[in-house]
């Protein structure tokens, strides 16, 4: 049987090795009381931790892989809408048992994001208990550029990335909620199991856009923070936000419920001057990431979304994101 250091020596200090840390970035790893790390002169540390929980965030049958994959892919989309770049990250894991196939197949998954990325585990803890997954990634920001809540300016754009959607479509259809099409099954799966995390992006829109965060709660609720912390009110085109072909064949309700309040899309919603429109179309040429802007902030005072149809009549949604203590 796998002791606790066994554990860590066989499937996760083997690994802490690659990539090879960037100068500046882990002096010492895995293997003392701490880790030491210092960003590049000139730079911030940037600093997030997610935590995974087996029945709140994934089913206890989820592909081992893409749960490895999934856990460090959150938390460097908390980097990316920073405008932040990767270094290292911990990882502090709760097992109900040392399974080897499945910590295998786990530190596979997570490992290669990691090499993506370039992203060092250099330390951590295991315990045993409920599976529960708790990683902290830290990366690095030139000095005055990190993209922030509290910077959304009246008159600015308002833009997500990619497509929303798909991955609250294939939890509604594992619960039964609808019908996922066999053509789009297995995308929507993957949307909700292995999201991409917008580093590139995030990194591009640094000195650009003024206001981003990571869609993870769904737009309706991860919009909110931009204008609760920016003390604006805001105007979207809900038929404006992108989603793919599958998620638009919905009904009306389905296809917003998904859209606009479905959660676990790790896109990038972000605001940005109308000046920058032309710099904004190259930046996502660049990164091969399809930019869409969906409304834009009207003014300062009490935060809240109007919400249009593609006709410019108002609409009449009652949206929530994501609650970790409410949801059912």
């Amino acid at each position: 049987m796998l002791s606790e250091f066994s554990l860590i020596d066989r499937f996760f200090a083997r690994r802490a090795k690659t990539p090879a840390p960037r100068q500046g970035d882990a002096p010492l790893g895995i293997g003392d009381d701490c880790a030491l790390i210092a960003p590049p002169a000139g730079h911030q540390l940037a600093i997030s931790t997610d935590m995974l929980v087996e029945g709140r965030h994934f089913f206890p049958d989820v592909d081992p892989y893409a749960l490895g994959h999934k856990a460090l892919a959150v938390n460097l989309s908390d980097l990316a809408a920073m405008g932040a770049k990767p270094h290292a990250f911990t990882l502090a894991l709760a097992l109900p048992r040392a399974d080897e196939a499945w910590l295998q197949a786990f530190s596979d998954g997570l490992f290669a994001l990691a090499d993506r990325f370039g992203c060092a585990l250099i330390g951590g803890d295991t315990t045993s208990g409920p599976l529960n997954i708790c990683i902290t990634v830290f990366g690095d920001v030139p000095h005055h550029t990190a993209l922030r809540r509290d910077a959304a300016k009246p008159g600015d754009d308002i833009y997500v990335s990619g497509t929303l959607g798909d991955a609250r479509a294939a939890l509604g259809a594992m619960l039964g909620e609808w019908q996922a099409p066999d053509a789009a099954a297995s995308a929507w799966r993957r949307a909700l199991e292995r999201p991409e995390p917008r580093v590139a992006l995030g990194m591009a829109l640094g000195g650009i856009a003024h206001a981003a965060l990571d869609i993870s709660d769904g737009l309706a609720g991860d919009l909110m923070h931009i204008l609760k912390r920016s003390n604006v009110r805001a105007t979207v085109d809900a038929d404006a936000v992108p989603c793919s072909d599958a998620v638009r064949a919905m009904p009306d309700a389905a296809r917003r419920q998904c859209t606009l309040a479905g959660g676990d899309d790790y896109e990038l919603c972000f605001t940005a001057p109308r000046t920058a429109r032309d710099a904004i179309a190259r930046i996502g040429e660049r990164v091969g990431v399809p930019l869409t802007c969906i409304g834009r902030i009207e003014s300062f005072g009490s935060p809240e979304i109007a919400w249009r149809d593609g006709a410019g009549a108002p609409l009449s949604l009652m949206l929530q994101g994501f609650d970790h203590f409410h949801a059912d």
